[in-house]
């Protein structure tokens, strides 16, 4: 990677950290990385409105590779002065490191010109990846495109500083956002008969969450976290005729997870019917698993090789949920992770993305192109 390329990048990464935005509200940032690669490369600029792509045209007659990298930071406060481009915007930071995503595809977006691949190259800037509503949106763009490979990479706290590790078949868990809704009926605290208190058929969901879990047949490891309990209010002349339970139920495999939150209706349903309370449902921020296609990760493994990048091993799937995966339910694609060495954890206040794995990925994605 050229030299002019990497600080280019880096100065980009750290103005992207600086003017941090929440899911669906990606404005300044899309519009910054669009104006970047409008300056600095010859690249056709596609604005989708809440994301854009960039398309390096090899020919019509040529297959087409896309990479992917998202954009949006996380309700996080960054502690002032950490680091000299600190976060601009109080509450919302860059601790995922979605910004060095991000500089990472534009710093590739440098380097495609020089390269000439033989392939048609879309990159793909994604908005909304931690509610898991941007690759729904996104992934559209494959078949319109007639793409038929996509990658993206995740950097990892815990991994040795620029190794390279990635896993066949799962890779991310599924979740969801569970939010269960119980309507009784409010009454005088003095006379509690009169009304239907939905606490008592919370409390009892919650105690038997932990027994529901498994079944004989599943074969992934399942998870129920309580988030959140909500009833009443603070008046303590009112037992309250309303409550809410959320829940993230999180699965190694898709149809798994789903069969649990099957479990769970049933139980809220039971409860709610012995206690007459009426009980609904919804679902927020759902990510599909993501799986790795074998032939995409033995591409990855061999540009890894190719570059001199060091591989290690990812022992089982990481239970972080990646919305990656409505890719890979199309065409075939790969995640990889670039370890991030001793940074602190992902979505802490101390986290920072290290510069030099823009490095690492321009190498991984620039080798992808030329692999047949």
């Amino acid at each position: 990677m050229r030299e002019e390329h990497y600080q280019m990048a880096v100065t980009l990464r750290h103005e992207l950290h600086m003017h941090p935005e929440a899911s669906m509200q990606e404005s300044w940032t899309k519009q910054h990385l669009m104006d970047f690669l409008k300056e600095h490369t010859d690249l056709e600029v596609v604005d989708r409105g809440k994301w854009f792509y960039a398309v390096y045209h090899a020919g019509e007659d040529r297959p087409s590779i896309a990479f992917r990298a998202d954009m949006d930071a996380v309700p996080v406060e960054e502690p002032e002065g950490l680091v000299p481009y600190a976060s601009c915007c109080p509450g919302v930071s860059h601790k995922c490191g979605h910004d060095g995503h991000s500089a990472s595809l534009a710093a590739f977006a440098l380097e495609l010109e020089g390269l000439r691949p033989q392939k048609n190259v879309f990159l793909i800037f994604q908005h909304a990846e931690e509610t898991g509503q941007g690759a729904k949106e996104c992934a559209a763009l494959l078949e319109e495109a007639s793409i038929s490979e996509i990658y993206a990479f995740h950097n990892l706290p815990g991994v040795t500083q620029g190794s390279l590790v990635v896993l066949d078949g799962v890779t991310q868990y599924a979740s969801t956002g569970m939010i269960l809704r119980f309507t009784g009926k409010k009454s005088h605290a003095s006379y509690p008969e009169n009304g239907i208190n939905p606490a008592f058929a919370i409390s009892e969901i919650v105690s038997s969450l932990e027994g529901i879990t498994r079944t004989d047949a599943d074969k992934g490891l399942l998870m129920i976290t309580v988030i959140q309990v909500l009833v009443g209010e603070r008046a303590f002349g009112t037992s309250p005729g309303y409550g809410e339970l959320l829940l993230t139920i999180r699965g190694g495999f898709e149809q798994e997870m789903n069969g649990l939150i099957g479990r769970i209706e049933n139980l809220a349903r039971e409860r709610a019917a012995h206690y007459g309370l009426q009980c609904s449902f919804a679902y927020e921020d759902t990510f599909p698993e993501t799986r790795n296609r074998p032939e995409a990760v033995a591409r990855v493994r061999q540009a890894a090789k190719d570059c001199g990048i060091p591989l290690e091993d990812l022992k089982e799937p990481w239970r972080a949920s990646e919305d990656f995966g409505y890719y890979t339910k199309q065409i075939p694609g790969a995640m990889f992770y670039l370890g991030s060495g001793d940074a602190a954890p992902l979505h802490t206040a101390l986290f920072d993305f290290p510069d030099p794995l823009i490095r690492s990925a321009v190498a991984v994605f620039s080798r992808l192109c030329e692999l047949d």
